[in-house]
C-alpha cells in the first residue's frame, strides 16, 4: 500500500511521514487488495487532525481524529480503520464489481449573498444491493449515500432517519 500524505496549514517533516506509512503499513496485515491511502494532516489552533481514506475493492475505507498532538491522531485513526476492518472484514473481502465512469459533478450558481458550493467529491459508482450501500455509509460515517442500485440500475440514496432505522430515495420519471 502506497501512503499519499499530504500537510495543510503544515509542513510534513520526514519524521512525522514516516511514522504515518508506519502505523498505516500496519492495516495490510488485516486486509489484501489495499489501495493508495490518502492522508491529510491538518493543524488550526491547538487541534492537530488527521484524515485517511483507502479505497478497498469498490468500497471506502476512512477514519479521521483530532487531538492536541499528531502522533496521538495518528495511533487513534489507526485504531479507528482497524476496527472497521475488524467489524466488516468478511463482507469487505466478498465484494466484487467494476467501477462506473465517475460521477458527473453538479453546479449550483450562488445568490449573491446565499450559500455556496466550498467543496466538490468526485467518486466512482459501483452498482451494490441496498445492504451494501448502508454498509458502506456506515463504514464512511455519513447520514447518507449515493449510490447505483444493482436490481434497477438507477442512482439511488440511502439515508438514516432519526428513528434509528434507514430510508430509500428512489428516482421516478
Amino acid at each position: 500500500m502506497k501512503v499519499q500524505v499530504r500537510g495543510r496549514n503544515m509542513e510534513v517533516t520526514g519524521a512525522l511521514k514516516d511514522y504515518v506509512e508506519k502505523r498505516l503499513g500496519k492495516l495490510d496485515r488485516y486486509i489484501d487488495n489495499l489501495g493508495d491511502a490518502q492522508v491529510t494532516l491538518t493543524v488550526e489552533k491547538d487541534s492537530h487532525r488527521i484524515e485517511v481514506t483507502i479505497p478497498i475493492n469498490g468500497m471506502i475505507l476512512r477514519g479521521e481524529e483530532a487531538t492536541a498532538d499528531m502522533y496521538a491522531s495518528t495511533d487513534m485513526v489507526v485504531e479507528k480503520l482497524e476496527k472497521q476492518i475488524e467489524k466488516h472484514k468478511g463482507k469487505l473481502v466478498k465484494r466484487i464489481g467494476k467501477p462506473l465512469a465517475d460521477s458527473r459533478p453538479f453546479v449550483i450558481i450562488p445568490e449573491d449573498d446565499g450559500p455556496r458550493v466550498v467543496r466538490t467529491k468526485r467518486f466512482a459508482i459501483k452498482p451494490m444491493a441496498i445492504d451494501e450501500a448502508v454498509l458502506q455509509m456506515n463504514l464512511l460515517g455519513h447520514s447518507f449515500f449515493v449510490f447505483s442500485n444493482a436490481e434497477t440500475d438507477q442512482v439511488n440514496v440511502v439515508y438514516k432517519r432519526k428513528d434509528g432505522n434507514f430510508g430509500l430515495i428512489e428516482p421516478t420519471f
